[in-house]
């Protein structure tokens, strides 16, 4: 029986309505040429589309809230708009994780897809109506936290698709796909809100969003290998390399939807004299997507710690620019700085999350002899639900990062008038982000103490 007749019809040991795959060795190189790679890939396509739709709901008040001149509300305000998205989305990152392997990658595909048209709807409500208060605005805001659930779904589920040896690129790709949905929001945007109203931020989703729908369910697939119980999965939580990561991930992912959501607002309101260059924001996001996968493909080779650790370096570097592009009110120092900011933090995306199945699988497999097949599949397994459990936890803490970053603008603006106090304590996190990453990846004695680590050149 065949994959696909598998994915049809059931083989017995598992479910078998809906399109359920029970026989699935990624790591098997026959099998992955003779008919892996095919699934693999047309689910990374579909999962690609739905998740890219969620980061699009996610953050399009990144630009709408730039849009509400006729509300009067202060930048704080503005930034708090911008900034609860990123808060929900967060939350949400950990239920969605265990989504998958409880209702099936494809199930819980569809679902999430279907659930942006709520953000998308209600946003079309609150901006045409004049009188709309401001906690409505929070409200309505907080309901796009669905997209950034879709993230941690997304990934969860295509780390079970692909070869260890493959999944830097594989989650880099799809991780990208859902990346590009920020900048697709701040290009797309200003064009149809001055073409179409500003209604038009939400209801121009809806069709997308309906035909991500129906291509999840017509498309995707559920495995059998991935099912687990959500309790088993949260021990993950209780191993210190969780955590480790998800501090790590606040200084990479964290940055990059806290930079990418906050530089229309930083534009507007350091230089109003340069309001057009709002319309070039969606250049940052497009930049830090588009480079992630190649912080994969760079960890595939040199190592996910190695890459991490001289990235958290550059975006120190960067931070520093933005400053001095901020205190000499340069803009184009500015702008240049800033994009150099988001691409490190794209190269960091890519690293870190390289460095998370490669973790689980060197502890997994750890005292474990390849010449026992069966043993050794076992824990390949085992690594496999112990790694897509760990991304969530880490995307869901990770992405928190997205909601200080916002606020740390916010806050220092209306404190100060100024970014530079907010662009000090980013600088301070990453030299502190920069020394753990020594600490625990790639010095002597770490090495020494989890040699399993050094070995998968995490």
């Amino acid at each position: 029986m065949t994959v696909a007749d598998v994915a049809r019809t059931g083989d017995g040991k598992g479910p078998t309505k809906g399109r359920w795959i029970s026989d699935w060795r990624p790591d098997d190189p026959a099998f992955w040429e003779t008919t892996g790679k095919k699934v693999a890939r047309r689910n990374l396509i579909f999962s690609i589309l739905a998740e890219h739709l969620g980061f699009t709901l996610w953050t399009v008040w990144s630009i709408v809230a730039v849009k509400l001149s006729a509300y009067e509300f202060s930048t704080d305000q503005l930034f708090w708009i911008v900034a609860l998205p990123n808060l929900v989305g967060s939350a949400l990152r950990l239920p969605y994780t265990f989504a998958p392997a409880k209702f099936g990658g494809r199930n819980w595909t569809t679902v999430s897809a279907a659930l942006l048209l709520i953000p998308a709807v209600l946003l079309a409500v609150a901006v045409s109506n004049p009188g709309t208060p401001y906690w409505l605005f929070l409200v309505i805001a907080v309901t796009a936290g669905f997209g950034g659930g879709n993230f941690a779904s997304s990934m969860a589920n295509i780390t079970y698709f692909y070869p260890e040896k493959r999944q830097g690129w594989a989650l880099g790709l799809n991780a990208a796909g859902g990346n590009i949905g920020v900048s697709s929001v701040q290009l797309v945007m200003p064009l149809v809100i001055a073409g179409f109203g500003l209604a038009a931020a939400g209801l121009f989703w809806v069709p997308f969003i309906i035909a991500a729908t129906v291509c999840a369910w017509l498309f995707m697939d559920n495995l059998t290998t991935a099912k687990a119980d959500p309790r088993e999965q949260m021990r993950v939580a209780g191993k210190a390399q969780t955590w480790i990561m998800s501090f790590l991930y606040i200084g990479t992912f964290g940055s990059f939807i806290g930079y990418t959501t906050a530089f229309p607002l930083l534009i507007n309101s350091q230089f109003p004299e340069y309001g057009g260059l709002v319309g070039l924001a969606f250049l940052g996001a497009l930049v830090g997507s588009l480079v992630r996968p190649l912080g994969g493909l760079l960890s595939d080779r040199m190592g996910g710690a190695r890459v991490t650790l001289w990235n958290f370096a550059a975006m120190i570097g960067a931070v520093a620019l933005v400053g001095a592009g901020l205190n000499a009110h340069n803009v184009w120092l500015f702008f240049g700085a800033y994009m150099l900011l988001v691409t490190t933090t794209g190269v960091g995306n890519g690293s870190t999350y390289r460095m998370i199945p490669a973790i689980f699988r060197a502890k997994a497999v750890e005292g474990v002899s390849p010449a026992d097949e069966k043993a050794y599949a076992a824990a390949l397994l085992t690594g496999k639900r112990n790694s897509s459990a760990a991304i969530g936890i880490i995307s869901a803490i990770g992405a928190f990062g997205g909601f200080f970053i916002n606020r740390g603008f916010g806050t220092s603006i209306a404190a100060t008038g100024g970014a530079s106090a907010a662009l000090i304590a980013f600088a301070a996190f990453y030299a502190i982000c920069f020394a753990v990453t020594w600490w625990c990846y790639l010095r002597t004695v770490g090495v020494r103490f989890a040699p399993s680590l050094a070995a998968a050149r995490v």
